[in-house]
């Protein structure tokens, strides 16, 4: 590698500087791959790259864990699927306990009224809702690695299991049902529900056994906020109906948003007023609660609960005023004391369940993650991705067989549980205290409730996700396609609904990343002046062009989606396609024009053929393509932002490297990683380039292409930019 130290230029831009090579103090020979892994690792690796048969290296892979399976390989294992054995050893009783003890009667407090109204949204009775705020928090307090995560019902996840149910099990036209028939729908429904919680559960274990915790990364945070942004408005207009007292169907599918509001506007006439009233006042009290607990969180000990305290108050009117015979309000009723008896859901709806069941996991997990993940950055810790998909796989699996839908981590219990100073997984067994006490004790307290109020419990909790429309400013500053993302997502799921929102979010998220792959710029390099650094020549730097020599960067992966754009690039920098040799300048300054933000003056001039620029009193020309300028010889490839190559693109360097060879270029490749260099190297491109043209930087790249073009005394143009 050469220095440059001491380097002597030229005074005025576009004069010739006799800089010399070597232009300082000559460091070492030229690296080339061979040579480095002669002296720093194994030679034969580059030359040969010998492959290994695919029996032996499966065999290899699954003796690995036979080896490792010993008493403390057990032990360890044992402790990463049972969280509470490597936590609950170092627990601070005394400094953790009573935050923990609050944090969770304070949040099963909350579950009560909260999963009864989201088990009406899921289209199933409101104890069921109950259960589900039972079970799955119990199972995950064993299982989960999320310290400040609550789980339980989730207003998301109730609006897609009801879009399901409500499709699987619909509702008679009549719907002047007896009890009994009532009764026989309700159990339908639950079937129906426990059966996607159960096909959810299956997928996510099956995640879990494949190691696909990765997964969690498609659905980037632009798509989930706006999955859940969108959702929430959903759960507005699907409450609309129980505020008003209207009995109406549920809308299902495609627009079902659109169709629900009309049919809620044509029966806007018929609404109560009993009811109305009810859903007003609770509103009134619901709100401004919420606020006070977001606004005064750090003063106030443990957050109101105005969930509970509307939740008493409503059901003693109703009681004393017989609300239910004299005005005909809707309330919850009976809820049956203890627990459901254990029931496998039926198998023969998980052929038509699937559909439902796959997005509803995705979104479980990719909400559960992110929260725990949040969380655990904040506090210091570390969460397994791979063991939550078992937490909430298992969660979901074994509480379907007690009648419970779908379950996941809650954005608003989890804030109101670290709110309140939760600190570990043992603030889920005392939410399941409270909950428990409710089933076996305090049902019948509840049998007065209107379900206006649980359709206002419903609206209030989706507070914090109509706020995160306040983030879209500041999304739109840091990046425009995260911005886009956002509203693709976000309108697809409210014109649609939540399962084609979430499809369409995904792919559009995916079609972004693959075209920021297609649309990369290849970035020519010149040599900053007075270093050995190679800097693209759109920054700032005063930097040495080689005549003959083309350095270019490639900053992208090389796969079938961007071997086109490869070889357009690399026909337009070399002169190799229809374009011929000027082309590459007259990009280079058009790009180079757009990054210039003070006044330019640009002039071409046809029959002298220079291109010249003028800007801050310094005047840069450019020598004609077809007169003057020098044609390439030595190409430098730099492939350090290539970090994986297909077939297809492997094969496009190869042919790149045959016509190099037939033009009379000489083509380096530089900064190969292994994977890279090994396709490389099996799609034939070793037999067209030698080691002695793989290089370990593209300064020793350069270095080699200087001597190549022997010019030791030749000069080197100052470009300034």
């Amino acid at each position: 590698m050469s220095g440059l130290l001491g380097a002597r230029t030229c005074s005025s831009p576009g004069e010739a500087s006799d800089l010399k090579y070597p232009l300082g103090t000559r460091l070492r020979e030229p690296l080339t791959e061979a040579r480095f892994q002669q002296l720093f690792g194994d030679e034969e690796q580059v030359q040969e790259l010998p492959t290994e048969p695919v029996g032996p290296k499966l065999c290899r892979m699954w003796r690995r864990p036979a080896s490792a399976c010993s008493r403390p390989g057990a032990w360890r294992l044992l402790q990463a699927r049972l969280p509470p054995l490597r936590w609950l050893p170092l627990y601070r009783w005394r400094a953790w306990l009573l935050g923990d003890a609050v944090a969770g009667v304070t949040v099963g407090v909350v579950h009560v009224p909260q999963g009864m109204a989201f088990a009406l949204l899921t289209s199933v009775p409101p104890v069921f809702g109950l259960y589900t705020s039972f079970f799955p928090v119990l199972i995950y307090s064993l299982l989960g690695t999320g310290r400040h995560l609550s789980t339980g019902t989730f207003a998301v996840l109730s609006l897609m299991t009801g879009s399901a149910v409500e499709r699987l099990v619909p509702e008679p036209l009549s719907r002047n049902l007896s009890g009994i028939e009532k009764e026989q729908l309700d159990a339908q429904r639950v079937g129906a529900a426990a059966a996607v919680a159960f096909g959810s559960g299956a997928l996510m274990l099956g995640m879990f056994v494949l190691q696909l915790g990765v997964l969690s990364t498609f659905l980037s945070e632009p798509v989930v906020k706006a999955l859940t942004s969108g959702a929430a408005l959903h759960v507005l207009v699907s409450q609309l109906p129980s505020l008003l007292g209207l009995s109406l169907p549920r809308q299902i599918g495609c627009f079902s948003l659109f169709k629900t509001l009309a049919a809620v506007l044509t029966s806007l006439p018929r609404s109560s007023p009993a009811e109305l009233t009810i859903s007003a006042l609770s509103l009134a009290l619901l709100v401004p609660v919420k606020e006070l607990n977001v606004r005064f969180r750090d003063r106030l000990p443990t957050p109101i609960p105005g969930e509970i305290v509307m939740v008493l108050l409503a059901s003693v009117l109703c009681f004393t005023s017989s609300l239910d015979t004299k005005y005909n309000v809707q309330i919850v009723g009976l809820l049956p004391e203890g627990f459901p008896q254990p029931l496998l859901p039926s198998l023969a709806e998980l052929p038509r369940i699937l559909a439902d069941s796959l997005p509803i996991a995705l979104v479980t997990f990719a909400v559960s993650a992110s929260l725990a993940s949040m969380y655990a950055d904040k506090y210091s810790y570390t969460i397994d991705p791979n063991q939550e998909l078992l937490a909430h796989g298992v969660s979901n699996l074994i509480s379907s067989f007690f009648s419970c839908f779908p379950n996941s981590a809650s954005l608003a219990t989890t804030s109101l549980l670290v709110d309140a100073g939760g600190n570990t997984q043992l603030a889920g067994l005392f939410s399941c205290i409270v909950v428990l006490l409710v089933l076996l004790w305090l049902g019948p307290f509840f049998y007065y409730l209107p379900k206006a109020v649980l359709a206002c419990i419903n609206i209030s909790s989706m507070r914090q996700m109509f706020f995160q429309m306040q983030e879209l400013p500041q999304l739109w500053h840091i990046s425009r396609m995260d911005f886009a993302v956002w509203i693709v997502t976000w309108v697809a799921v409210v014109t649609l609904n939540v399962d084609l929102g979430l499809a369409v979010g995904v792919i559009f998220s995916m079609m972004t990343v693959v075209c920021r792959t297609q649309r990369v710029q290849c970035l020519a390099l010149g040599l900053a002046e007075g270093t050995e650094l190679y800097r693209p020549l759109r920054e700032s730097h005063r930097l040495l062009q080689v005549p003959g020599l083309c350095i270019l960067r490639y900053p992208t992966p090389l796969y079938f989606g961007t071997r086109g754009n490869f070889r357009r690039i690399l026909e337009w920098h070399l002169g190799l396609g229809e374009g011929g040799k000027w082309w590459p300048l007259f990009s280079i300054y058009r790009h180079l024009q757009s990054q210039i933000t003070y006044q330019t003056q640009v002039r071409w001039d046809d029959t002298e053929g220079d291109l010249g620029m003028t800007h801050a009193g310094i005047l840069v020309l450019l020598p004609s393509p077809i007169l003057v300028a020098e044609p390439v010889r030595v190409v430098v490839l730099d492939f350090s932002g290539v970090t994986f190559a297909d077939a297809a693109g492997a094969r496009e360097v190869a042919q790149l490297a045959s016509r190099c060879r037939d033009v009379g270029i000489h083509l380096l490749l530089a900064q190969c990683n292994a994977s890279v260099l090994e396709t490389l190297a099996r799609a034939g491109v070793l037999d067209r380039v030698t080691p002695q043209q793989l290089f370990v930087s593209v300064q020793d790249a350069a270095a080699h292409a200087l001597e190549k073009l022997e010019l030791t005394g030749s000069t080197i143009c100052t470009v300034w930019i």
